[in-house]
């Protein structure tokens, strides 16, 4: 182009303009006020702040001869450039110049940047050509990430395309090489200004959950890796990405105006002005709107990267591999390219419990749901009618006893709205901030927190079930008029019956909702030597050691999920002294007991043989499998092998025997499609029996496949084995508590077995993930400590413990 000497020309006796009508014009709008000049809302302000700047901008170029032919464009990148201009953001502007004297590129450049300094206007400026713009682009990732957003504002707009156009083509063709590069950054970020949905002063822009992540998403949507604003739609809490983008600009465009410059971090103090401001209410109604707006773009962008990754172009050998396989996870849920997908003959239509089983699966494996699954639950799966089938159940109790793998599978569903198409009273504790410095996270987040913890004592109880149910329900009650252990309890009690609990567990499930505090106020606030203290504990739970038991775990599990500190030495040995105290003056807890046969069971054992059946349970998926066989050493270990090799989970198991046979009945859930017939199953007993068929073997390599890249066989919880006298001289009785895996029951009695120790009877019950077992041991006047110590080795060798911790990190002397 040769439009320099026409531009020189122009502007030879052109003096600098001042930008002084420019910051008036601001000044107007910012302050507003009257019928004849409004106070404009947030939104409207950013809009008019754009067209305010366009317009000086449009007006400057013209009269320096920034034209249609001139060779020069102005683009602005930046607030400006998004069309999301705050009172006091950055103006980012670039002069582009083709062919076009330098001195004249250097004179206009004068002109236009220097009335903008003398306003005190903040600038971002360059001046480039187009080949120099897009060499910055190539060699600058966050360069790069700002050019994307570039805008024409005024001159030769062909220019400004070549470069929108140039910097958008070579970020789609280079995102492969740059997208580790993108992921290092972002992740630096959020380590360094936190998450915004849990910090007492937030920054807006950088933090996780902030406008910086909106445009991350931006950036891969150019890149053609996935859809700007991935897995939410309008109808799930908070009114999705759109909605709690607007609502982060808004918070950040009065935070503007309220500070009178720019800032990014909302300080404490400008919080009430603000929520008033916006009409939103006070400090703790903004933290809450803050939160929501926050976790959703967190949980888009979590997707976003994730889906990006999956779509990036493969490369070399990578574009010759087979695509991924489709391991099975459970009833129509498969893992797929490291995500939890639905099964290609998965029906969500017919079948409601499939929310549950999929989020169960992703918690267990740590892998996470695919953002097209949930999107697909969420418009085609039924809702669960009451009471929930107990496969329902059992699928949340594996859900909530997963560890922390349970805090991130909530949060996806809860995000997509089908936690709170399960838990409708979820939507008061949603976001919901905390009223005292001491808690660190949202009521909604410290529940499952305190799952997480009290996932980590399942074996400390006997009930693991009801210690995970009462903490995803202990502060349920908040965000409601009233005491909130009051209202908890009520609404525990209506929960309950949801899930299908039988009524003395509702009972139970209210009392730890309504007294989850009362251990730690009476143990830190009256005095323990005082017998009335104990009394009053004891007569508040009805004398239930079993109640006593739960609040005390649940006790640690709540005070360590609220923040640093609050869990200690001084209030552990207090709260440990309270209890031990009331269990002195509680009734102890009866024995396990052996079930009754039923009469024609004991009938057919009499006639002797192998026999099995399998019959239809309670529930949709559960089975009744009897087992009678002549009573032998092992029998116990090969039939519960037997149902594990096909893939049959043992939900409960009642073990006795009549005469010469055992009777094992075991009710039973297949972990795909339907169960085995019966006859095939006493086969493969025979030959077990017979020792034709390895079940240990076979065992561990099913073991080793189901496992695939999930966590392994690491529990949570420490193994716990109790031991308790019976009334027959010679029986004793041990109880194990202890995480569930393939064939457990099988290598249990194994175990017994192999130690010399007769199982005169058992009885075994799965609850989630964990499992709580009695099983009456005939030792005889072989019993001695050194004995059960024997027993106890060999029953721990078989069962699930916590990872192992990691090494401790090499000092500088290499030590």
């Amino acid at each position: 182009m040769n439009g320099g000497g026409a531009v020189a020309a122009q502007n030879g006796g052109i003096q600098h303009n001042g930008a002084a009508d420019l910051v008036k014009a601001r000044a107007a709008l910012l302050e507003g006020a009257g019928t004849r000049n409004p106070r404009l809302d947030p939104e409207a302000l950013r809009a008019a702040l754009v067209d305010l700047f366009e317009f000086w901008l449009t007006s400057k170029g013209s009269e320096l001869g920034i034209t249609a032919d001139s060779g020069l464009a102005v683009v602005a990148v930046g607030g400006l450039g998004r069309r999301e201009m705050l009172p006091y953001s950055d103006l980012d502007l670039v002069l582009l110049h083709d062919d076009v004297d330098p001195k004249v590129v250097a004179e206009v450049a004068d002109q236009l940047w220097y009335p903008l300094w003398d306003a005190h206007i903040k600038l971002d400026h360059s001046v480039r050509t187009v080949p120099q713009a897009l060499r910055v682009a190539a060699d600058d990732t966050i360069a790069a990430l700002g050019m994307l957003e570039a805008r024409h504002i005024v001159g030769d707009e062909d220019l400004s395309n070549l470069l929108i156009g140039g910097v958008r083509r070579e970020w789609r063709t280079g995102i492969r090489s740059r997208f580790d590069a993108l992921i290092a950054q972002t992740t630096a970020r959020w380590q360094r200004s936190g998450e915004i949905a849990h910090r007492a002063e937030p920054d807006l822009k950088n933090g996780r959950g902030g406008l910086r992540d909106i445009q991350l998403l931006d950036a891969l949507s150019i890149a053609q890796l996935t859809d700007a604003m991935p897995g939410l739609g309008p109808e799930v809490p908070g009114g999705g990405l759109a909605q709690a983008h607007r609502r982060l600009l808004d918070v950040r465009t009065e935070l503007h105006r309220v500070a009178g410059r720019a800032r990014d971090q909302l300080r404490a103090q400008d919080a009430d002005e603000i929520g008033a401001a916006l009409r939103i209410g006070d400090r703790f109604d903004l933290a809450r709107m803050l939160s929501d707006a926050a976790r959703t773009v967190s949980y888009s962008s979590e997707v976003g990267l994730r889906t990006a990754a999956n779509a990036l172009p493969r490369r070399g050998l990578a574009r010759l591999r087979r695509m991924p396989v489709r391991r099975p996870l459970d009833e129509g849920v498969v893992e797929h390219a490291g995500e939890v997908v639905l099964a290609r003959d998965a029906r969500p239509q017919r079948d409601p419990g499939l929310i549950l089983r999929v989020a169960a699966a992703s918690a267990r494996t740590g892998l996470p749901m695919s953002a097209t699954t949930l999107n697909r639950l969420s418009e085609d799966a039924p809702e669960l009618r009451e009471p929930w089938p107990k496969d329902a159940l059992n699928d949340l109790l594996v859900l909530l006893g997963a560890g922390r793998g349970s805090i991130d599978a909530v949060e996806a569903l809860d995000r997509t709205g089908l936690w709170g198409r399960l838990f409708p009273e979820w939507g008061a504790v949603r976001d919901l901030p905390p009223r005292d410095a001491l808690h660190t996270w949202t009521v909604d987040r410290h529940l499952m927190e305190t799952v997480a913890y009290a996932s980590g004592f399942s074996t400390r109880v006997a009930r693991p079930d009801l210690l995970t149910l009462g903490a995803l329900l202990h502060d349920i009650g908040k965000g409601r008029t009233g005491d909130h252990s009051v209202v908890g309890a009520e609404l525990a009690t209506h929960i309950g019956r949801r899930l299908g609990l039988w009524p003395s567990d509702i009972r139970t499930l209210s009392a730890i909702v309504r007294y989850h505090l009362l251990l730690p106020d009476t143990a830190t606030r009256r005095d323990l030597d005082d017998p009335a203290t104990v009394r009053h504990v004891a007569e508040a739970l009805d004398g239930d050691v079993g109640l006593l038991e739960l609040l005390h775990a649940l006790a640690e599990a709540d005070s360590l999920a609220t923040g640093p500190g609050v869990w200690g030495d001084w209030k552990a040995s207090l709260i440990g002294e309270l209890v031990r105290r009331c269990k002195l003056v509680m009734a102890g807890e009866p024995l396990p007991q052996p079930e009754p046969i039923d009469p024609d069971l004991l009938e057919r054992a009499r006639g002797g043989g192998v026999h099995v059946t399998l019959v239809p349970g309670d529930g949709k998926h559960t089975h009744v499998v009897t087992v009678i066989a002549p009573d032998r050493a092992g029998l116990l270990s090969d039939a519960a092998g037997v149902l594990a090799l096909h893939s049959l989970r043992v939900l409960s198991a009642a073990l006795g025997s009549a005469g010469d046979s055992a009777v094992n009945t075991f009710v039973v859930t297949p972990k795909f499609g339907d169960p085995p017939d019966a006859g095939l199953l006493r086969q493969e007993l025979i030959k077990a029996t017979s020792g034709a068929l390895n079940l240990p073997e076979v065992l561990a390599k099913r073991e080793a496949e189901a496992e695939g890249t999930g966590p392994g066989r690491y529990a949570l919880a420490q193994p716990r084995v109790l031991w308790s006298a019976t009334s027959t001289p010679g029986q004793v009785i041990l109880e194990l508590r202890a995480e569930d895996r393939i064939g457990l029951l099988s290598r249990l009695a194994g175990a017994f077995a192999a130690a010399g120790a007769d199982v005169r009877w058992a009885k075994a019950v799965t609850m989630g993930s964990a499992v709580v077992d009695a099983f009456c041991l005939e030792l005889g006047a072989a019993d001695t400590p050194q004995l059960r110590a024997g027993i106890e080795k060999a029953v721990l060798e078989v069962v699930p413990h916590p990872a192992p911790p990691p090494p401790p990190e090499a000092t500088d002397d290499g030590t």
